[in-house]
């Protein structure tokens, strides 16, 4: 199928058209879903273990059997996956995890829900997204570049087994496939313990499943066409930065997977919005203060860049592909997240005294 796509539209196109369709899947899945880590993050830093932790659970879960799964039955391989092959950053992991964190509470969203938010008309997710993809742009190749590079150069791991969480514990992807769908049915159990409806948390295992499609769709590609065609999933920092760029700096814009994949994201959650009635615009206002959200779409944009990927590109993508520095920027994610909503509650408490 992909020779065809390859033969009709190029290298470029099909991976575009590729992207295309897999933001279409992941934008209805988690407009649906409600899929956000920073909601999770904030149940459990209330002290509750409630139905936006089980969503997530479900889709970190999903993508997790279907991407292992994928590898143990031959249909993909990930060997060449830039999380897995290229030499990583634990400090980049640790620091840009926590920074991440504190930004996707700050700014009440990480940057997948903005995207799915701004495409259902929240102005306020749309300016934080903008800023987001502005300050990753800058720590990617601008101004801030300087200052990612030294803190992610403070501690480097080599690519290869060295950052495969499955060669270092000793664990086959069958095994970690069985693992993952042991999770999984702990976590619908879980769901229904927590009053999630059917259709929720079976959007929320799509969510999962869209990224196993956006690894396989990426592989199938690279194996079909005689170009060198690099490894990915979803991931929303890199790709909207690149998007932006292209928009503003292109006379034509040039394909990827990336560049299909934002507007495919946006198409299919203001669609699913739409048609679930719930398209409304929403702006800043008096308990929304938008220098709040500024702050935390800053050190979100940087955060993302310097830990190798935001809470999907880390923690979906990456951690599916059990990139070790995936899994710890994850974590840094959900500690820095709790703490700041910790604080914030606190802060709240004293402020009513």
């Amino acid at each position: 199928m992909f020779e065809t796509l390859i033969e009709m539209l190029g290298d470029d196109g099909t991976l575009g058209a590729a992207g295309l369709a897999v933001g279409l899947i992941f934008g209805i899945m988690a407009q649906r879903s409600r899929f956000c880590l920073r909601a999770a993050t904030v149940e459990v830093a209330e002290g509750q273990l409630g139905p936006r932790l089980a969503v997530w659970l479900i889709a970190f879960s999903a993508a997790l059997v279907s991407v292992q799964g994928a590898v143990a039955l031959g249909y993909l391989d990930l060997g060449a996956a830039r999380v897995l092959s290229a030499t990583g950053s634990v400090s980049g992991a640790v620091i840009g995890g926590l920074m991440f964190g504190v930004g996707m509470v700050l700014a009440r969203g990480c940057a997948s829900r903005l995207l799915v938010l701004a495409s259902s008309g929240n102005l306020r997710a749309l300016i934080s997204g903008l800023v987001v993809t502005l300050v990753a742009q800058a720590a990617y190749r601008g101004a801030l570049s300087p200052w990612r590079e030294g803190i992610a150069g403070l501690w480097t791991v080599p690519g290869g087994e060295g950052r495969d969480l499955g060669a270092m514990l000793g664990l086959s992807p069958m095994g970690v496939a069985v693992l993952g769908l042991a999770a999984l049915a702990g976590a619908f159990v879980f769901s229904r313990s927590r009053a999630v409806p059917w259709t929720q948390a079976l959007t929320a295992a799509g969510v999962g499943l869209a990224i196993m499609l956006g690894w396989l769709a990426t592989y199938l590609i690279s194996q079909a066409s005689f170009e060198v065609v690099p490894l990915s999933s979803i991931t929303f920092t890199g790709p909207a930065t690149d998007t932006l760029m292209a928009l503003v700096d292109e006379p034509s814009l040039p394909l990827s997977f990336g560049i299909g994949l934002v507007p495919g994201v946006a198409l299919g959650a203001g669609l699913s919005a739409a048609l679930a009635g719930e398209w409304k615009l929403e702006r800043f206002g008096a308990d929304t203060p938008m220098e709040r959200y500024l702050v935390g779409a800053v050190l979100m944009g940087f955060g993302a860049m310097l830990a190798g990927g935001c809470a999907v590109g880390a923690g979906l993508s990456g951690g599916s592909a059990l990139s070790v520095t995936a899994w710890l920027a994850a974590f840094c994610m959900w500690l820095g997240a709790m703490a700041t909503q910790r604080m914030m509650m606190r802060r709240g408490r004293l402020q009513a005294a």
